[in-house]
C-alpha cells in the first residue's frame, strides 16, 4: 500500500515532464518572444565562444607581455561568462526557450573558433578587439528588436553589456598598440 502511494504522489514520469510545455507567462506575443530569444540566443552562442576564445587566449599567451595580458584575459573571461546566465534568464523570462548544448552553440554562432597551435600575443589582442566589435553590433540588432517589443527590461541588459563590451574594446585596443604609437 505504501509503495503505491509513494508512487501516486510522485507526479508524471520523466518521459511526461520532457514533453510538457514550458509555458512561461508573458505579456509578449508569439512572433515578440521568436524574434527576441532568437536574437538572445544568438547572442549567447557568440558570448560562450568569446569566453571560451578568451580563454584559450588567456591560458597560451606568451612574451614579455605575459603578466599583463595573461591578468587582462582572465579579468575579462569572467566579465564574458558573467554574462551567460543573465541572457539565457531573459530568454525564459520572456517565455522562450535557451540553448541546450554545445552542438546547439555551433549551430548559432557567428564568431569564429580560433584553434591555431600558436597565436603571437598581438594577434590575440586583435583577434579578440574584432569579436567584441562584431558582439557589439549583434547585441544593437538585438537592442532594436526589443525597442520595437517594447522589451526596456532586455533593452536596459543590453545597454549594459554594450558599455562592458567597448571597455573590452578600449582595453584590447590600448593594450594592442606598438610602443612608440604616440602613447604616454
Amino acid at each position: 500500500m505504501a509503495k503505491a502511494k509513494d508512487t501516486a504522489t510522485k507526479g508524471p514520469d520523466a518521459a511526461t515532464r520532457r514533453k510538457a510545455p514550458l509555458a512561461t507567462p508573458t505579456s509578449f506575443g508569439s512572433n515578440e518572444i521568436r524574434d527576441i530569444s532568437g536574437g538572445l540566443n544568438a547572442l549567447l552562442a557568440d558570448v560562450f565562444v568569446l569566453y571560451l576564445k578568451t580563454k584559450n587566449f588567456h591560458w597560451h599567451v606568451s612574451g614579455p607581455h605575459f603578466r599583463d595580458y595573461h591578468l587582462l584575459l582572465d579579468d575579462q573571461g569572467t566579465e564574458i561568462y558573467g554574462m551567460t546566465d543573465d541572457i539565457a534568464e531573459r530568454v525564459r523570462k520572456i517565455g522562450g526557450t535557451t540553448i541546450r548544448s554545445i552542438g546547439h552553440i555551433a549551430r548559432l554562432q557567428r564568431l569564429k573558433d580560433n584553434n591555431a597551435d600558436f597565436v603571437d600575443p598581438s594577434g590575440m589582442l586583435a583577434e579578440l578587439r574584432e569579436d567584441n566589435l562584431a558582439l557589439v553590433a549583434s547585441m544593437r540588432a538585438v537592442h532594436d528588436l526589443c525597442d520595437d517589443a517594447e522589451d526596456v527590461a532586455t533593452a536596459s541588459l543590453l545597454e549594459n553589456w554594450i558599455d562592458q563590451t567597448e571597455k573590452r574594446i578600449w582595453f584590447l585596443f590600448e593594450a594592442g598598440r606598438p610602443a612608440g604609437s604616440g602613447g604616454h
